[in-house]
């Protein structure tokens, strides 16, 4: 069966457009930016789910002077249970009140003017759109990973990154591994030549994935929102969803100044064939290919009762490096100079990041953060290697960046139709390597 969503080589466009921006956040120049002035920040939460409710948790446990004055999401069942167990924890710092708790695929136009800081905790596919919302109503912004599905809102986020520069809004994102304090001082190491020259990096993320059963009365729209994790045009496959956070420590080793140059893969399906599997596979491995020579691998499965890992490991000339997820695990140098760093983490890499966009909010334009353009890279990887594994073909990566492939739909309503359908045995069709585009 033809998916009409996946995108063929022959649909890309052929014109030649400038790389994917990537610049490290030291080459951002510090703008002028205008803190709230006086009073606590007030924060807007959009997605009320557990990463969006942890995320609240890690941006006011150690800030007395942040409060939370309004929320929304899909489902009012949802915002109204996250706030419910946000005020047992924070009591009055929790403002939230029936008139600015929303719900629904408009909500999050309601919360944006109430906050000074908006957090971006949806699903990934509407990322773009809550962020160019934020932005444009001059709002900083927390802003979970990945950033898009597809590369239609990549360029969107870039574009919304560029807005925020100017305006001076700054964004903090969650590729956490960024403010691992082992994280980055191993990757320091590894940047100081520590393990000589970096010669290849292999991601790693195997693990298991949640289903979710349809209810009863559920129509297909409803459905597939509950059950999102397991369909591309909502998360863009595990590589993308949450393999995302060793890409970005693979890709920071071999220069975020640099960009792959193509890459090719495979994937399958064996083990999830059920029904609340969607269209998504179980398994996936790319090449990132670098036009100096240099490998990039990434490894996904979501398998259960297979071995777990969550790690980077970087091979250069004189040793390797070994990168435990958000430096909880083992975080090493192998080689001719070992290293181990202590397992101990102080301070925690989730508040290390709240603490970082509050700061920078409040300084009057002295610090500035914008996470966007190595987030922007790594989720824009990611996608290049679901569209190289889905395809069957090699990929370049000004193709995967140029292309046309928009996984949005024309408008939002319950009632809307998704992009894919299950036939009459309750299947989704698989994009079939060879096969895609025709």
């Amino acid at each position: 069966m033809k998916h009409s969503n996946y995108t063929s080589r022959r649909q890309f466009l052929q014109t030649s457009t400038a790389a994917l921006a990537v610049s490290s956040l030291a080459a951002l120049q510090t703008p002028r930016v205008h803190a709230a002035e006086g009073g606590p920040l007030k924060i807007g939460l959009i997605g009320c789910g557990g990463r969006g409710c942890g995320a609240v948790v890690h941006g006011m446990t150690h800030d007395p002077n942040v409060e939370l004055v309004a929320v929304s999401d899909l489902m009012k069942e949802k915002a109204e249970g996250g706030v419910a167990q946000l005020r047992e924890k924070f009591k009055d710092r929790i403002k939230v009140t029936p008139e600015t708790t929303f719900f629904g695929f408009d909500g999050y136009k309601s919360v944006i003017p109430l906050a000074d800081v908006v957090f971006l905790c949806t699903p990934q596919h509407f990322r773009p759109v809550t962020l160019k919302a934020a932005i444009e109503a001059g709002k900083h912004c927390f802003c979970e990973k990945p950033i898009a599905v597809d590369a239609t809102g990549v360029r969107s986020v870039l574009a919304s990154a560029a807005l925020a520069k100017e305006k001076g809004l700054n964004i903090v994102t969650g590729l956490i591994n960024r403010y691992s304090p082992r994280v980055r001082d191993c990757m320091k190491r590894v940047q100081d030549g520590q393990i000589g020259d970096v010669v290849t990096a292999r991601a790693e993320r195997m693990g298991g994935l949640w289903m979710r059963p349809r209810a009863e009365g559920e129509n297909e729209m409803q459905y597939q929102m509950k059950n999102w994790v397991n369909f591309n045009w909502m998360a863009s496959e595990y590589i993308n969803d949450v393999t995302v956070h060793q890409l970005d420590v693979s890709l920071w080793s071999m220069g975020d100044d640099v960009n792959p140059v193509s890459a090719f893969g495979l994937g399958g399906r064996i083990v999830r064939t059920g029904v609340d599997a969607g269209d998504m596979l179980d398994t996936m491995s790319v090449v990132f290919e670098y036009a100096d020579g240099r490998p990039l691998y990434a490894f996904s499965r979501c398998i259960p009762g297979c071995f777990g890992s969550a790690s980077a490991h970087i091979n250069g000339t004189k040793g390797k490096a070994e990168i435990g997820n958000v430096g909880f695990g083992t975080v090493r140098i192998l080689g001719q100079n070992p290293y181990e760093s202590a397992k101990e983490q102080n301070p925690d890499p989730y508040f290390v990041q709240h603490t970082r966009l509050y700061n920078a909010v409040r300084s009057g334009g002295k610090e500035y953060v914008n996470d966007l353009p190595y987030t922007a890279k790594a989720t824009m990887t990611a996608i290049l290697g679901r569209m190289a594994a889905y395809s069957g073909k090699r990929v370049t990566w000004e193709e995967a960046f140029n292309s046309t492939e928009d996984l949005s739909l024309p408008s939002y309503s319950w009632d809307a139709v998704p992009p894919i359908l299950p036939d009459e045995n309750g299947k989704y069709p698989l994009a079939t390597p060879g096969q895609v585009g025709k």
